[in-house]
């Protein structure tokens, strides 16, 4: 079977880029054979940090997104969108307008929405609205990113978790990288993995030691939960 997998969460400042990022690098570290779709073409995460695995497009357009479902539909393929903030409007209009879901299930495709979401409401508002939105008829992933926030109360005790349960939706949590950690590492343009594996010498910045450390330690646990859903 094909995936397909929109990484979103539309609400700015959540740190949703991370996750797209966290799963292309999971799946190169696996040797796992993916292409991604990059709809932040200023400073997108997948062109800026796998640029060799992504391509543009643009969310307006209908023919740039019907380029992703005739590739991801082809077969096990494994497709990667990342998604910018407030594109949900413009996404799930083409969603709609051709009964993705319909198609996806006669050409034996996996469609997955990721939530990533901080400990804000509008974060809980959001999922909501997405849930509602389809319903049973789509697979979703939902995202606490422990790196935006401490304290989920806010959903926990809402009606969007129950109906999170009764739909038996998958979450994981995102755990916090050091903020000056992850900021170096954005700073010097690297991936997870060269965050990792360069270390800093007269001609390179890099990474301390322990800073490289953490990264390792964190991506150790991210992909757990990754593998926890089989991605």
């Amino acid at each position: 079977m094909s995936e397909l997998h929109f990484v979103g969460g539309e609400k700015g400042g959540v740190g949703k880029s991370v996750m797209p990022r966290l799963i292309a690098q999971h799946w190169i570290d696996q040797n796992k054979p993916w292409h991604g779709f990059d709809t932040d073409r200023s400073h997108g995460a997948l062109l800026r940090y796998y640029k060799e695995y992504a391509t543009p497009v643009e969310i307006s357009r209908v023919e740039d997104l019907d380029k992703i479902i005739e590739l991801a539909s082809q077969p096990d393929k494994r497709v990667l969108v990342d998604l910018a903030a407030q594109t949900e409007r413009d996404l799930h209009a083409w969603v709609e307008s051709g009964d993705l879901l319909e198609l996806a299930g006669e050409a034996n495709l996996k469609v997955v929405f990721w939530h990533v979401m901080d400990d804000g409401k509008d974060s809980v508002d959001l999922l909501g609205r997405l849930l509602a939105r389809y319903g049973q008829r789509a697979n979703y992933v939902v995202v606490f990113n422990r790196g935006r926030g401490e304290n989920f109360a806010m959903y926990q005790g809402s009606p969007v978790a129950a109906e999170v349960a009764r739909l038996g939706v998958p979450t994981i949590q995102l755990p916090a990288l050091h903020k000056g950690t992850m900021l170096k590492i954005d700073q010097l343009d690297k991936s997870f993995w060269a965050a990792v594996n360069h270390r800093e010498t007269e001609t390179e910045k890099g990474l301390g030691m322990m800073e490289r450390q953490r990264v390792k330690v964190w991506l150790r646990n991210a992909y757990a939960q990754l593998e926890q859903l089989g991605v």
